[in-house]
């Protein structure tokens, strides 16, 4: 089956945090907290994608709080951090949410995603992502981790199954002018 052919089947997103959402990089303040840059463009495709119906699911093994509330501020439940094993996590997802592997997109970029990108429907990674990665991947998006290789992935989806298109992107009510 075809890349393109394959984009139609998708119903779920599962992507690393840490070299796909983000950048790789990771600012340590004095008192240790741990920052990360997120890019925008990413997020609008993120919650688009859950307002439309789609299923995600976020699996690191890093363990930042901020990260999670940027996450479920953009409609994201499923997320999994501190994870040693992501495909037992991965697993669970598809039970919980009745899904087949070739149901979803895997987004990761370095070996600990491996195992997952083995068995989804459609393994995608970013650009800067370790080779082991690319040679494992269905798509490699033009763009680098956090520069908007998750929207990349998204909006191909999105496009491919006609729902990419938000008639209300504010979420507020349309004013109907008076005559």
């Amino acid at each position: 089956m075809s890349f393109l052919s394959k984009l139609k089947d998708i119903k779920a997103f599962v992507l690393d945090i840490d070299g796909v959402l983000t950048d790789s990089t990771i600012l340590i303040t004095e008192t240790g907290e741990q920052l990360r840059r997120f890019n925008v463009k990413d997020g609008y495709a993120l919650q688009l994608a859950v307002k439309k119906g789609y299923l995600f699911c976020v699996i690191s093994g890093g363990k930042s709080q901020t990260v999670l509330s940027r996450l479920n501020g953009l409609g994201i439940t499923d997320v999994y951090l501190k994870v040693d094993k992501k495909i037992d996590v991965f697993n669970d997802f598809l039970n919980k949410h009745q899904l087949t592997a070739d149901q979803t997109v895997y987004m990761g970029d370095d070996i600990p995603d491996l195992p997952v990108m083995k068995v989804v429907g459609i393994a995608a990674c970013p650009a800067d992502a370790v080779e082991e990665v690319k040679a494992s991947s269905s798509y490699i998006s033009p763009k680098s981790g956090g520069e908007g290789c998750v929207r990349d992935v998204i909006e191909k989806v999105l496009k491919a199954q006609g729902n990419w298109y938000d008639n209300n992107p504010s979420g507020q009510e349309e004013l109907i002018p008076s005559v």
